[in-house]
């Protein structure tokens, strides 16, 4: 019987030890969280320096670093459409301290075409959504075309001697050409980049012949490209003059977003803060003149409503792509 108190008496006591060890976890992981960020905050683009898709992460990143205190360094992971870094970010520690900024085919686009080494859906958690684009069809200065009509016309007549620019097999830049191809009924060559900078280089050299992508904003206001069309709902701010591809009787998906997301685990109280911080940045009174620069206009979407977004248009372009018959090889 004395030997059976005994063990109960330590028993106890083991038992009131783990509790008092995980109240002491708990209250050193708390007291973590709420003194993050306590040291520089890594920041993964999936593209090169140079894009809008790194533009638009430094733009936000140097808002959320003024007002956390803390900096936000931009590390430039580009390849594989977007995939290398997205799994560097994927496989990251969920310590608040690494967080993805990228536009939506890396998380909707891209792994529904292709196998990718990381699960969107699982893998990342939603944080924020930045900007939307206002997307655009881009030709070279020389191209015997002026609209969506007459650049079809043109590439019937040849088909598979036009060729277009993107950012990588399966990202938003490259599907949306896609679409307007097989929408159409027109075929052309695919040339891949790393990213917008240097597709967009060589559609200023007239290497290639078109691009569907916001970037080339800057080069058409310019002059030294043309805009066939706008391929979000409404027309450009910055260019009221070129018609959408809906009003060209082309009622194709376009247009970007770019979001904000971490790797899984990161505590939700860090999540939010840097959730709220983002909201912010993107409402500050300079940011929608900033973004526009970009051909970006601030959209921002909390991350419950965000997560509930990217569910919603991954069954939409999952939906889309079967009845294409889109493939990535």
């Amino acid at each position: 019987m004395k030997l059976l108190q005994v063990t109960s008496r330590f028993t106890r006591l083991g038992m009131l030890t783990a509790v008092g060890l995980t109240a002491a976890l708990a209250a050193a992981g708390a007291q973590a969280q709420a003194a993050w960020p306590a040291q520089p905050i890594k920041v993964i683009v999936p593209y090169p320096a140079g894009g809008n898709a790194d533009a638009i992460a430094r733009l936000i990143s140097s808002k959320v670093a003024a007002s956390l205190g803390q900096s936000l360094v931009i590390e430039n992971k580009a390849g594989a459409g977007g995939a290398i870094g997205a799994q560097q970010a994927a496989r990251s520690p969920g310590d608040g301290y690494t967080f993805l900024m990228t536009p939506n085919a890396v998380v909707n686009l891209t792994p529904l075409l292709r196998k990718v080494p990381y699960d969107p859906l699982e893998d990342l958690l939603p944080v924020a959504m930045m900007s939307s684009s206002y997307g655009l069809v881009a030709a070279r200065k020389d191209l015997p075309a002026n609209t969506m009509a007459e650049f079809i016309a043109l590439a019937k007549k040849d088909p598979g001697k036009l060729n277009f620019g993107s950012v990588g097999a399966g990202t938003a830049t490259h599907i949306n050409g896609e679409i307007v191809h097989l929408k159409t009924g027109i075929q052309l060559t695919h040339v891949p980049y790393k990213g917008s900078a240097e597709s967009l280089a060589d559609l200023l050299g007239g290497r290639i012949d078109v691009i569907y992508d916001p970037v080339a904003l800057a080069q058409i206001k310019s002059g030294n490209l043309k805009a066939l069309a706008v391929t979000s709902p409404e027309r450009h701010p910055e260019l009221p003059a070129v018609p959408t591809l809906r009003e060209q009787k082309l009622d194709i998906p376009g247009g970007t977003w770019f979001g904000v997301f971490a790797p899984r685990g990161t505590p939700p109280a860090i999540i939010a803060r840097m959730d709220a911080e983002v909201g912010k940045a993107v409402n500050a009174p300079d940011a929608r003149a900033l973004m526009a620069q970009f051909s970006q206009y601030p959209d921002y979407k909390g991350a419950e409503a965000f997560g509930r977004g990217i569910r919603e248009e991954t069954a939409f372009f999952k939906n889309l792509i079967a009845q294409t018959g889109l493939k990535i090889e």
